[in-house]
């Protein structure tokens, strides 16, 4: 195989057939592909795309790089679900334990962070000690235990994705569709799962702005899934402004707590992670309907079940065993931890996403280049909804930053970040659709 061959007819919008991929693929894999190799080729998927066939055999060739799980012994539904990506994204780390507590088995493979896009994995690290690289022996152990575990890929699952994914990164070639569908599709198909559930986000904080776009990416993500033999659902969804109220790493664990213990009914965090609980519930064939499986998440949620299972999960991944009940103990926290506060009255009618998400970025909550080290203790919190009535004066959320000059850079970016209008703007769906493999949409 010569790779820049492969590269080349790519780059001139010519069809690459599966056994080019899988060689090209396996080079990735066994590291005999340089960087600058893998870099060409991912930008010119970004620029000539893939078809459907292409798609799937990068699928295929990605998950087949490494290790495929299976679980024998597990008497429970073998279920997940996995976010393209978005600003104050916390989900996963209160759906996973919901759906555990549910009755299903949630072998969860996360990612870090891509660009403006916060990952579940460094979030978790923030938790002094949790492992998110346990062997299979550990992960197998605490899904046994727990009913769910969220770690990244080991070095035996995917590991062309895990190399792919950090290259992409850096070098502004996140909002690929075949690139995005192979990595999501890949980590799961590895992961043994039977049900997987997909959460495309759009709007100003995700990577597909287009409502359009993310239906679009949903039903081909669905359509690869399902094709490659895993039932898969979707459901399309708004990031037009951070979901949850802080986005950062520690802020966001702090804040995933706070939903667990029933402190967070009525926003758009609990219609979004109820939403998907009931999806993977339903899916799963642990509920007859979608209402007879969001009214059993809800159930787990106030008994205290997630709660309990959250800190089983942290406990059985190497963290602190009373986590749950002293976590103000072991997350970090920022040296400054200040106000902005708003330079007007009226409703907050605009929220750009994208730019907070950066600003976490440069606080150092995120990474410019792949190994950059991570601040688990800057980024925002206690931010106001959009449509939320401020006067001058109120507080639009907390900085938490490292020094004063981060402090007053974040302030600065999230008051360019806000418009004020007389008016509260229009409300908007949060799940704007639901795909599922047939022409039945919402």
């Amino acid at each position: 195989m010569l790779a820049q061959e492969i590269i080349r007819r790519k780059r001139d919008g010519l069809t690459l057939s599966g056994e080019d991929i899988s060689a090209f693929i396996g080079a990735l894999s066994d590291e005999t592909l340089s960087e600058a190799q893998a870099a060409a080729f991912a930008m010119a998927v970004f620029f000539r795309g893939m078809d459907e066939a292409e798609t799937v055999a990068l699928t295929l060739a990605m998950r087949d790089s490494g290790h495929v799980l299976t679980w024998p012994g597990i008497d429970r539904p073998i279920a997940d679900k996995h976010s393209t990506g978005g600003i104050g994204d916390n989900v996963s780390l209160m759906l996973a334990p919901i759906a555990a507590g549910a009755g299903l088995a949630v072998p969860m493979i996360s990612g870090r962070g891509l660009g403006p896009s916060g990952g579940t994995l460094d979030k978790l690290e923030s938790i002094p000690g949790y492992s998110i690289s346990p062997d299979e022996t550990a992960l197998r152990r605490v899904i046994g235990q727990a009913g769910c575990a969220i770690i990244g890929q080991t070095a035996e699952l995917a590991p062309a994705d895990k190399r792919l994914y950090a290259i992409r990164d850096v070098t502004a070639t996140v909002e690929s569709m075949p690139l995005i569908v192979s990595s999501i599709l890949s980590k799961k198909l590895a992961a043994g799962l039977q049900t997987l559930v997909l959460d495309v986000k759009f709007g100003n904080g995700a990577f597909m702005s287009d409502p359009d776009d993310a239906k679009a990416l949903a039903r081909l993500l669905v359509k690869v899934a399902n094709g490659a033999g895993l039932a898969t659902t979707a459901l399309v969804t708004d990031m037009n402004e951070p979901l949850a109220d802080a986005v950062g790493n520690a802020v966001e664990i702090e804040n995933a707590l706070s939903f667990l213990r029933g402190e967070k009914s009525g926003t758009r965090l609990e219609t979004v992670v109820l939403a998907f609980a009931a999806e993977m519930i339903a899916n799963a064939g642990l509920a007859d309907d979608h209402d007879r499986a969001r009214a059993i998440a809800r159930e787990t949620l106030a008994s205290g079940k997630a709660l309990e299972t959250f800190g089983r999960v942290v406990a059985g991944l190497g963290g602190p065993a009373d986590f749950v009940e002293r976590w103000e103990s072991y997350l970090p926290k920022a040296a400054m931890i200040r106000a902005v506060e708003s330079p007007a009255s009226g409703y907050l009618s605009t929220i750009d996403a994208r730019a907070i998400g950066m600003s976490v970025v440069s606080l150092g909550g995120g990474r410019k280049r792949p190994g950059d080290r991570i601040d688990h203790s800057v980024g925002y919190s206690a931010l106001r909804p959009l449509g939320t009535r401020i006067e001058a004066g109120e507080p639009l959320g907390l900085v938490h930053a490292a020094t004063e000059e981060d402090w007053q850079a974040a302030a600065a970016a999230l008051l360019k970040a806000i418009g004020i209008a007389d008016r509260a703007p229009a409300e908007r769906p949060l799940v704007l659709d639901r795909v599922d493999g047939s022409d039945n949409h919402l």
